[in-house]
């Protein structure tokens, strides 16, 4: 179980690190969905720099617990939000997006708390 989550916990800390440097980068493929949903443009490196500390730490978390468990939990209300965003916007074919981060995430936290 420890090796798991340690495997988990570095790949969902890169796919969510590598999402927060595509938003700070603005990326097309991440601009595009926030113009769509309405996402107001000085709130983008606000969003970047959550998701960017949400990775961070996610990794330090396996030097101190409680702070890969407070980012794990930060990351998964953050792309529920997400989630909520799309849907909302009516944007269904990329409301599954949000989700594809929001899994490892979660499944970091299981295998942390697991521990």
């Amino acid at each position: 179980m420890n090796a798991a989550y340690y495997i988990v916990g570095v790949v969902a800390a890169l796919w969510v690190g590598f999402s927060g440097y595509s938003l700070f980068t603005q990326q097309q493929f991440v601009v595009e969905p926030l113009e769509q949903y309405g996402v107001p443009r000085p709130w983008w490196n606000w969003l970047a720099t959550a998701k960017t500390a949400g990775a961070l730490g996610l990794v330090v978390g396996f030097f101190v617990p409680v702070m890969g468990v407070a980012a794990a939990i930060g990351l998964i209300i953050y792309f529920l939000g997400a989630s909520a965003t799309a849907i909302r916007a009516r944007s269904y074919k990329t409301s599954i997006f949000p989700v594809l981060y929001l899994v490892p995430a979660a499944a970091t936290l299981v295998l942390q708390l697991a521990r």
